[in-house]
C-alpha cells in the first residue's frame, strides 16, 4: 500500500514538471521586459535613446512583459492541462481537451452557485458580506479564488476519469460515444457537480490553507528553515514538487495586494511585484523566502562540494572525475540542475546527502534573515540570479548579500565534504575501486538500488484480439499508421499483399476494404476502443511481418463463403414471414439497390443491409417515429432507432467524413425524440457534389438479426416519407 501511494505521488510530482517547464521562458520574457522598460534602469544606464518610450525596442519589451505575465495569470488552467497530460496513461491529447472543458465547467458551476446564493449581485459586483480576495475572475468567469489548486483538482480528477474510461465500451445504440469520446462527456458531468460541491467545501479548505500558511509565516525564520529542510530532504523521492508548489503558487505561501490585485503564493507575488516594479521599493523577502536561498548553495555551495570530491579523487582518476564534476557543477551553477551532484551523494554516501539537506535548508533561512528577495522561475542558477537579482538592482533585491554568504558556504561545503570523504572513505567519483566505472549517478540509479536490480523487465502483452488484428494486417513491421473514423479502423500498410482478411474478420470485423496501401476494417461505432487497444499492443509487439498465407487465409475465406451460401439457402427454404417493418426514405431523390453504392464496404453490406438513395432535396427527414441515437461530429451521418426497434445508419454521401462537417447543418441532437418527417439535416448539395466522391447515401439497418432480411420496395424516383424497404422477420 505504501509503495502504491509513493508511486502515485511520484507521478503527481512528475506531472507538475510539464506546466513548470514553461515558467523559465515566461519568467525570462517578464524579467527582460520589466527590467528594460523600468524608467530607473533606463535613466541609470543612459539608454533613453534606444529603450525610451516610443522606440521600437521599448514596444517590443512591453510586449515581452505582457506575454510573460499572461502565463503567470493563467497558471491554474495551464496546470489543469499539464497535470492531466502527465497523469494520463494513453491518449493524452484527449485528457488535455477534457481538462480544459472540465476546468471551464467547474468554474462556471461555482460562478452559478455564487450568483444563486447572492454572493455575486446581478450587476456583477460582489455582495457586501463577501471577504476580499475570496472571489476572482478566471478566464472571464467570476469564481472562487482557488489558484493553482483549482487546476490541480481538475488535472488529477480528469486524469483519473480518463484512465478509467478511455477504453469503455457502451451498448450498440450508444457505441459511437464510447472509448475516448466518452472522456470529455463524463468529465463535463462530473465537474459540474464538483463545482457545486466546491462552493460549499472550498471556503473551509481556504481557511485551512490560510492557517497552514500562517503557521509557516508565523514561525518566522524557523518556519523558513523547516521549509528548506523538508524540500531538500524530499529530493531523492521526487516528491519535492508536491511539497513546495503550494508555497510557490497558492495562499499557503502567503497573500499580498499588488497593484490593486490580491495575489497568492510566493512566486506569484514576486512576479506580480516585478511587473509593477516601478511602484515597489523592495521586493518582499517574505514571499521569496521559499526560493531565494537556493542561489547560495546552487551557485556556491554545491560547486564547493564538487571541488572537494575532485581533490579527494585518486590521482590516476582525477582527470576523468574532474571532467564529470566540472560539467555537473556548471549545470548546477548556471541552471540550478543539481541532480547529478546530489544523487551521487545519496548513492555512494547517504551521510553526505544528510549534510547537504542541513546546509541547503539553512540557506533558505539565511537569505530570509538578510532580506534577500531574488526571484526565480525554475531553480536557483546564475541565469535567474542575473535576471531577477542583479538586473533589478540591489535596492530592490539585496542581491549583493548573496555573494559573501555564498563564499562562506562554498568553503563550508568544501571542508565538510572533504573531511567526511576522507574520514569514512566514501566512494565519491574518482575514489571507486579500480574496476569500477567513474560516473555520476541519476535518479534511475537510485530507483534501481531501491528495487534491488538494474534489469528492466518487459511485461508480455495478453491482448489476443489486438494481436490477431496486428497479425492480420501483416504484423507490426508492416503497419505504418493506425487511425479510425466513426465505424472503420483505417490503417496504412507497407505491403498490402500481407493483409489477411479472414484473420481480420475473425476478430469481429464485418468486412475489410482495400484501397491501395490503405486497409479499412469495419467494426462499427465501438471502433475507437479497438483502435486504443491496438495502439497499446503495437508499442510492445514484435517488430515482425506475417504473410497472409501462413494463416490459411484463402481456405478461411472459402469456408466463410460456403457457410454464408448454406445459410442463405436455408433462409430461402420453407421459412415463414411473421412480421414486416417498413422503413421510409429519409430524402427525396432516386432510390436504388445497396449493391450500386460506389463504395465497397457499403455495396458489400459490410456495415449492414438496406438501400441507397441519391438526394435531390437538401432536407434529410426522420424516416419513421423514433430517437436520434447520435449525430456524428462531422454531421455527415446520423444513428437512428425507430420506435419499432430497428437501428438505422443514415450516411449522406461517400467519404464525406473527410469534409469535416462542411456542407452539413444538424437540425437535431443526440437523444432527441422525433416524428416521421421531422427535419434532421440540411445539406448544401452543390458543395457536396463538388467536393465529395459521390452523394449516394446508404440507409442501413446496422443490427439485423439472423431471422431478419431486407426487401427493397422501390427503386427510381422516391419522395421523403415514401416506403423504401421492408425488414421481413422470419420464423
Amino acid at each position: 500500500m505504501k509503495d502504491k501511494i509513493f508511486g502515485v505521488l511520484q507521478r503527481v510530482g512528475r506531472s507538475f514538471m510539464l506546466p513548470i517547464a514553461i515558467l523559465p521562458v515566461a519568467g525570462l520574457l517578464l524579467g527582460i521586459g520589466s527590467s528594460f522598460t523600468n524608467e530607473t534602469t533606463i535613466a541609470t544606464y543612459g539608454l533613453g535613446k534606444i529603450l525610451g518610450d516610443g522606440t521600437f525596442l521599448h514596444a517590443l519589451l512591453v510586449i515581452m512583459n505582457k506575454v510573460g505575465s499572461v502565463v503567470f495569470d493563467n497558471l491554474p488552467l495551464i496546470f489543469a492541462i499539464g497535470v492531466s497530460i502527465g497523469m494520463a496513461k494513453k491518449e493524452k491529447e484527449v485528457a488535455a481537451l477534457s481538462a480544459v472543458i472540465a476546468y471551464f465547467v467547474m468554474n462556471t458551476a461555482i460562478s452559478a452557485m455564487l450568483v444563486l446564493n447572492g454572493d455575486i449581485l446581478s450587476d456583477g459586483e460582489l455582495a457586501g458580506h463577501v471577504l476580499g480576495g475570496t472571489i476572482a475572475s478566471v478566464c472571464g468567469i467570476q469564481t472562487l479564488q482557488m489558484g493553482v489548486f483549482g487546476g490541480i483538482i481538475v488535472g488529477l480528477g480528469v486524469a483519473a476519469l480518463h484512465n478509467r474510461f478511455y477504453k469503455i465500451s457502451l451498448p450498440n445504440a450508444l457505441s459511437f460515444f464510447g472509448g475516448t469520446r466518452f472522456v470529455p462527456i463524463i468529465s463535463t458531468l462530473v465537474y459540474m457537480f464538483v463545482g457545486i460541491g466546491l462552493y460549499y467545501i472550498w471556503p473551509v479548505v481556504q481557511n485551512g490553507i490560510y492557517a497552514l500558511g500562517g503557521l509557516v509565516t508565523g514561525s518566522g525564520y524557523v518556519g523558513t528553515l523547516i521549509f528548506g529542510l523538508i524540500k531538500r530532504a524530499l529530493i531523492p523521492f521526487g516528491l519535492h514538487h508536491v511539497f513546495y508548489m503550494p508555497f510557490w503558487q497558492t495562499a499557503v505561501g502567503g497573500t499580498m495586494e499588488v497593484a490593486g490585485q490580491m495575489v497568492q503564493g510566493g512566486q506569484n507575488i514576486f512576479f506580480a511585484q516585478l511587473a509593477d516594479s516601478a511602484n515597489v521599493a523592495h521586493f518582499s523577502a517574505d514571499a521569496t523566502r521559499y526560493f531565494s536561498g537556493e542561489f547560495i548553495f546552487m551557485i556556491f555551495g554545491l560547486p564547493g562540494a564538487a571541488l572537494a570530491m575532485y581533490r579527494c579523487a585518486k590521482p590516476e582518476k582525477r582527470k576523468a572525475a574532474g571532467g564529470l564534476l566540472l560539467s555537473a557543477s556548471l549545470a548546477c551553477m548556471m541552471t540550478g540542475i543539481t541532480e547529478p551532484l546530489e544523487f551521487s551523494f545519496l548513492f555512494v554516501a547517504p551521510a553526505l546527502f544528510a549534510v547537504q539537506v542541513v546546509l541547503a535548508g539553512s540557506c533558505y533561512m539565511i537569505a530570509h534573515i538578510l532580506n534577500v528577495a531574488v526571484g526565480l522561475t525554475f531553480s536557483g542558477g546564475f541565469l535567474d540570479f542575473f535576471l531577477f537579482g542583479i538586473l533589478q538592482g540591489n535596492e530592490k533585491t539585496s542581491w549583493l548579500r548573496v555573494l559573501p554568504v555564498g563564499i562562506i558556504y562554498f568553503f563550508l561545503y568544501y571542508f565538510i565534504f572533504r573531511f567526511l570523504i576522507i574520514k569514512f572513505n566514501f566512494k565519491t567519483p574518482g575514489r571507486e575501486e579500480d574496476t569500477a566505472e567513474i560516473k555520476l549517478y541519476t535518479r534511475a540509479d537510485v530507483n534501481a538500488r531501491k528495487d534491488g536490480t538494474e534489469k528492466e523487465t518487459a511485461q508480455g502483452n495478453t491482448d489476443s484480439v489486438s494481436a490477431a488484428i496486428a497479425n492480420g494486417l501483416g504484423g507490426r513491421k508492416n503497419i505504418s499508421d493506425v487511425d479510425c473514423c466513426a465505424t472503420r479502423l483505417r490503417c496504412t500498410v507497407k505491403r498490402p499483399e500481407l493483409v489477411n482478411d479472414a484473420l481480420l474478420k475473425s476478430t469481429g470485423a464485418s468486412g475489410v476494404v482495400h484501397k491501395g496501401n490503405g486497409v479499412q476494417v469495419i467494426y462499427g461505432p465501438h471502433v475507437t476502443v479497438i483502435k486504443s487497444n491496438l495502439e497499446d499492443y503495437l508499442e510492445t509487439a514484435p517488430d515482425e511481418e506475417y504473410g497472409g498465407e501462413e494463416y490459411g487465409g484463402g481456405q478461411q475465406e472459402e469456408a466463410a463463403d460456403t457457410a454464408a451460401a448454406e445459410k442463405q439457402e436455408t433462409n430461402q427454404g420453407g421459412e415463414r414471414i411473421v412480421k414486416t417493418i417498413v422503413i421510409s426514405s429519409p430524402v427525396t431523390g432516386t432510390a436504388a439497390d445497396l449493391s450500386t453504392a460506389p463504395d465497397e464496404a457499403f455495396a458489400g453490406k459490410m456495415m449492414g443491409d438496406g438501400a441507397a438513395v441519391t438526394p435531390e432535396d437538401p432536407i434529410v427527414r426522420a424516416p419513421e417515429d423514433g430517437e436520434i441515437c447520435f449525430v456524428f461530429d462531422t454531421r455527415h451521418a446520423i444513428g437512428f432507432l425507430t420506435d419499432s426497434g430497428i437501428s438505422l445508419l443514415i450516411h449522406i454521401g461517400i467519404d464525406t467524413v473527410k469534409l469535416g462537417g462542411k456542407g452539413f447543418e444538424a437540425l437535431v441532437e443526440s437523444g432527441q425524440k422525433v416524428k416521421k418527417g421531422d427535419p434532421m439535416l440540411k445539406l448544401d448539395l452543390e458543395y457536396l457534389k463538388d467536393n465529395a466522391p459521390s452523394v449516394v447515401s446508404p440507409v442501413l439497418c446496422t443490427e439485423l438479426q439472423e431471422n431478419e432480411k431486407i426487401r427493397l420496395l422501390k427503386t427510381g424516383d422516391i419522395t421523403a416519407g415514401e416506403a423504401l424497404f421492408a425488414v421481413d422477420v422470419y420464423e
